[in-house]
């Protein structure tokens, strides 16, 4: 079973690692450039927390 705390922690910690990626390879840190950060790396880790969930699922 994959409970949904484990699943919330799962994505925050994608989303933590994600935006502190963005942080370094973005060049200046202004408001713009932090909202797009962190929206996109909600989306990044939506997608792995799905994926990762996805192939721990047995086949029926």
């Amino acid at each position: 079973m994959y409970g949904p705390l484990r699943a919330g922690a799962e994505f925050l910690a994608w989303w933590a690692v994600l935006v502190a990626l963005w942080l370094v390879l973005v060049s200046t840190v202004d408001v713009l450039e932090l909202t797009v950060g962190v929206c996109c790396a909600a989306a990044g880790a939506l997608a792995a927390t799905a994926a990762r969930r996805a192939a721990r699922e047995e086949p029926r």
